[in-house]
């Protein structure tokens, strides 16, 4: 089974889908670090050089490409919902798991990232809340599941994923 991770930039899908990997015995692929090694350059560099649909168009193809592979954790990129063929696609692939965070809980964990280009902005804490309000609906459209991700320590959520992963079974 593919266990695939959604939900905003900090929302922790790179953090947990390393643990719940080790806990299921299973290979971690977080899709962002698959493209930026197609790239050979990192996000934000491609972004500023090509814009946001050459890399849309790229991390559909990644997206494409590691569905269609063996059983892991997949930790997707913050705008992998966008496209409803994404959607589609990773829905249909695997059991989906939105790791839903406040936009002021993420800008908590956030508020000192320089990596992330859509909050390299004037107002990060108001461009998170119009990422939530844009993507939270596309998010749950394509999760089976919904993890609340507020206050648990890490083990907690991994243990909430596993949960609903026992359930399946």
């Amino acid at each position: 089974m593919i266990v695939i991770l959604v939900g905003m930039p900090g929302s922790g899908k790179s953090t947990a889908g390393r643990q719940l990997a080790r806990r299921l015995n299973q290979p971690f692929i977080d899709s962002d670090a698959v493209i930026e090694e197609r790239m050979g350059m990192p996000i934000r560099a491609y972004f500023d050089a090509h814009g946001e649909a050459a890399f849309r168009d790229l991390e559909q193809q990644t997206l494409a490409d590691l569905c269609q592979g063996a059983d892991c954790v997949l930790a997707t990129g913050g705008g992998s919902v966008l496209r409803p063929e994404n959607r589609d696609m990773l829905k249909s692939h695997g059991v989906v798991m939105y790791l839903r965070a406040s936009p002021d809980q993420l800008y908590r964990r956030l508020k000192n990232d320089t990596k992330r280009p859509l909050l390299q902005v004037a107002d990060p804490l108001q461009a998170l809340r119009d990422l939530y309000a844009q993507r939270d609906p596309l998010y749950r459209d394509t999760a089976h599941y919904v993890i609340e991700t507020g206050r648990p320590s890490l083990a907690m959520l991994v243990n909430k994923i596993l949960m609903q992963i026992d359930m399946l079974a």
